[in-house]
């Protein structure tokens, strides 16, 4: 009878061999057996992993944690990752702790195994979307992971587990007739007008800015000499936690000649708009003026695809978007459009001598 791959045969302390030469270990720690594959068929390999086996499970027999449970834990963590992060995407884990909370909350981290992380990808894992999803099990990985650091876990099963994938959402960009719609409609309305959302609207457009990076210009970022406005997201910095200039493009400038002039009693310090956000302004301009509801960040995608029918390098365009890509994102979100202008392009293109020359 043939000898089967997995019947385990003894080589030495702690290490043993299946039939397809694979190296195995099998440990005790405080009682409990561990058996682990060392992916490997190389004795000097098989020996240097099984050492380094036996340490990461001597040290979590030693972790003064190690009875400590998932919900425990995970306070204790979402409090140390919280001074390196920005509200937003703490908040982003700790929504994501929520949700994995029911199918772990009880449960010993030394004690969680791939048993309660498959339980959750089942039960959990179908009813939420491909993005959720992701969230939920990168934070899953990120808090074992923080175990395994401390000693309190030996493995991480999350590890096995693969991001779904997200469909590319193409945006909504509008065209320059539905941006001068938007903009007829919110100059009409003196609600708009009197709150700052048909100026923010304008400013958005012409800046390629984040709302939440709008929202802390101050006039005194504004430099018409020098014909560049300083971003800097405020005190909450911006999405990459790095300050920007961007030129005052003509619309820009000629939006903000026009401000100053309605405003000659403004304070330096004072911020440029006084409202948050202008999406209820657009909201309703958008439906008296028969137009898709378009957002915000419809109008960060209108300036960048402006800038590539101006033809504007990519990396360029990233810079003033506040992106450290290099233009990677910028040429893949944007590649159809440069291609409808490349194509409009080369009907200028001529290699025809002119009569006379």
């Amino acid at each position: 009878m043939a000898e089967k791959s997995q019947d385990l045969k003894r080589v030495g302390e702690c290490l043993y061999r299946n039939a397809n030469k694979a190296y195995f270990a099998l440990i005790k720690v405080s009682g409990k057996q561990i058996k682990r594959s060392l992916k490997t068929d190389d004795p000097a390999i098989a020996k240097r992993r099984l050492a380094e086996l036996r340490s990461k499970a001597q040290r979590l027999h030693g972790s003064a944690k190690q009875n400590i449970r998932f919900g425990e834990l995970a306070d204790v963590w979402l409090e140390t990752i919280k001074p390196s992060l920005k509200p937003k995407s703490w908040d982003r884990r700790r929504v994501a702790i929520v949700g994995l909370r029911p199918f772990f909350n009880g449960t010993t981290m030394k004690s969680l195994g791939y048993s309660q992380i498959d339980d959750w990808h089942r039960r959990r894992g179908v009813n939420l979307s491909p993005r959720s999803y992701n969230i939920e099990l990168e934070s899953l990985k990120m808090l074992l992971r923080y175990a395994c650091e401390r000693g309190i876990l030996l493995d991480n099963y999350a590890e096995k587990y693969k991001r779904r994938k997200q469909s590319k959402n193409v945006p909504d960009i509008p065209s320059r007739n539905d941006f001068f719609k938007l903009v007829t409609g919110l100059r009409a309305s003196p609600k708009a007008v009197a709150s700052g959302a048909a100026d923010m609207v304008e400013f958005l457009a012409y800046s390629g800015t984040r709302v939440g990076e709008a929202r802390e210009v101050s006039f005194c970022d504004i430099n018409f000499d020098k014909r560049m406005l300083l971003i800097t997201g405020g005190e909450l910095g911006t999405k990459n936690n790095e300050q920007r200039t961007i030129p005052l493009f003509p619309d820009l400038r000629k939006l903000f000649q026009r401000m100053f002039e309605e405003n000659p009693n403004r304070k330096p310090n004072s911020k440029l708009f006084p409202i948050l956000s202008p999406r209820g302004a657009m909201r309703n301009a958008c439906e008296r003026m028969g137009l898709q509801n378009f957002t915000v960040h419809s109008l960060r995608h209108f300036f960048a695809s402006n800038a590539i029918e101006c033809g504007i390098n990519f990396k360029v365009i990233a810079d003033w978007l506040g992106h450290s890509d290099g233009g990677v994102w910028v040429a893949r979100t944007y590649s159809h459009l440069r291609s409808e202008f490349g194509a409009e392009m080369a009907e200028k293109m001529s290699f025809t001598v002119a009569e006379g020359g």
